[in-house]
């Protein structure tokens, strides 16, 4: 076997969890510390990336390289959110849309790090990168099913 298939059949799982953890642990941080209200498509991304916690958390524990055809659209979807969500915030594409989004609009910039590093960027590369070493993971395990 390969080095990079050993390494992700060992550890694919455990570092999709963490990076899941860190994302939904920051998330909580913002809304419960800092007081910074989600807009609507904060709450979808959530939606996508909260449960992925537990999906890998039991995954890495049990080794089941099976939850790689769950969790990789759910982390593809979240990107694709976050995407949108981004394209709202810095361009004038889709401004109109960002008024209507409910109470907070979507195109609010509660933090704005090096002129570029927002929310929903922060929740995009977490799903990104989950999406990357899921599809590893499930190309080095793929003849284990």
């Amino acid at each position: 076997m390969a080095g990079w298939k050993h390494f992700m059949k060992n550890n694919g799982m455990h570092i999709s969890w963490l990076i899941a953890l860190v994302a939904t642990v920051g998330s909580l941080y913002f809304s419960e510390v800092m007081h910074y209200l989600p807009c609507k498509l904060c709450w979808y991304q959530r939606i996508l990336m909260y449960p992925l916690v537990i999906i890998l958390g039991i995954a890495s524990v049990k080794k089941d390289y099976k939850q790689t055809i769950y969790v990789l659209p759910m982390a593809i979807w979240g990107a694709g959110i976050s995407i949108y969500h981004i394209l709202m915030q810095k361009t004038t594409w889709f401004q109109e849309a960002a008024n209507s989004c409910g109470p907070v609009p979507c195109d609010v910039d509660y933090i704005n790090w090096l002129g570029f590093i927002t929310i929903p960027v922060l929740a995009g590369t977490a799903f990104l990168l989950i999406a990357i070493v899921q599809f590893l993971t499930w190309r080095a395990t793929r003849s284990s099913y």
